[in-house]
């Protein structure tokens, strides 16, 4: 447990921006920083999964429903009043939000530069195993002191979001001071007392369009069936033995329906089948991508992400892969790739995983 981090309850809408929203029964809303069509659909409708009516009630000025931005006034459908929460209560900030509420509050920091925000989430032994910063909450403050001052400012836009036990998981596009847009998953592992103690993740370049068309962010948003979290949390661990690290390869049609398989990896087309193809084209350029290790596997509903080890064409690399399961198949993928630095360039000594 830290030192004692206390912000007064007059100062919750300063310090927490993200954590509060316009009235839930108002006919319009203003888009915040850090907002997604699910969170503001969450507060306002009292369910995130309603996040389809904002985007219907708003098709004139939404052309994309991950692409909000702050400043943007949206109308809210109708809500009955028996179904408007009532005011929040005045408590501390850190009791006040969700832990995926806290980590979306976290990341917008890098936007904000709200230092006093960043420190009342973290743990001051908070762990950093992004090998490119130091560790500490220290750390992290400076990072945030210092984006702010950059003259470019930092952008932080949230695609999706999860949730398993003590973790939060997020996919989400930065562009740090102006550097270029990035696709990052990060992981953030929460302690006892409900503060950020830990941080694991994987990024880079957001690119165009992949041969099926689809990009590394567009696709199924909705998590269900919250049932099925452990039986597919199971399977994806089956998949990743069997198949990703070449122990049982004759069972990979076991793990989809037939060739359906939505791909949203960069180079690779739909279809098990496109898979295939793009693998046998790495394996013609004598390059092999081979999974040595899973070091991690969260699943909320129908998601499940797996943080793998291994090389790619002979470099360490850290695999971050987000699946889609429905029906007891592997539907959708989404990943990160990203090449392990050399240890002589670490920040940190806490290692990539």
């Amino acid at each position: 447990m830290k030192h004692t981090k206390k912000i007064g309850a007059l100062s919750v809408a300063a310090a927490l921006a993200l954590s509060l929203a316009a009235p839930a029964a108002a006919a319009e809303y203003t888009v915040q920083s850090g907002d997604s069509l699910r969170k503001i659909a969450r507060e306002q409708l009292g369910d995130g999964t309603r996040w389809g009516e904002l985007y219907e009630a708003n098709r004139d000025t939404i052309r994309d429903p991950r692409l909000i931005y702050a400043g943007q006034v949206l109308q809210v459908p109708d809500r009955p009043e028996a179904d408007v929460p009532a005011a929040p209560q005045e408590v501390p900030a850190a009791e006040a939000q969700t832990q995926t509420e806290k980590a979306l509050a976290l990341i917008n920091t890098f936007a904000t530069g709200d230092t006093e925000t960043a420190a009342a989430l973290l743990d001051e032994h908070y762990i950093q195993h992004n090998l490119a910063y130091g560790t500490g909450e220290a750390a992290f403050l400076s990072s945030v002191e210092a984006l702010a001052a950059a003259p470019v400012r930092t952008t932080v836009h949230n695609i999706r979001a999860f949730e398993d036990g003590d973790y939060v998981f997020l996919q989400t596009v930065y562009n740090f001071a102006g550097a270029g847009e990035q696709v990052a998953f990060d992981i953030f592992r929460f302690d006892a007392d409900g503060e950020i103690a830990e941080h694991w993740d994987n990024l880079t370049a957001l690119a165009g369009e992949n041969p099926s068309g689809h990009t590394q962010i567009d696709g199924t948003m909705e998590i269900t069936d919250l049932d099925k979290t452990e039986e597919n949390r199971e399977l994806v661990e089956n998949f990743l033995y069997d198949v990703m690290q070449g122990n049982n390869p004759e069972k990979t049609a076991d793990y989809f329906d037939g060739d359906t398989y939505i791909q949203h990896n960069t180079a690779i087309a739909d279809g098990v089948s496109g898979l295939n193809a793009a693998l046998a084209a790495l394996a013609e350029q004598g390059i092999q991508m081979i999974y040595d290790e899973t070091h991690m596997v969260l699943a909320q509903g129908n998601f499940v992400l797996a943080v793998s080890e291994g090389t790619y064409g002979g470099a360490p690399t850290s695999y971050y892969d987000l699946w889609r399961v429905e029906n007891g198949k592997i539907a959708e993928h989404w990943d990160v790739m990203e090449t392990i630095a050399d240890a002589s360039t670490w920040q940190n000594e806490n290692g990539k995983f």
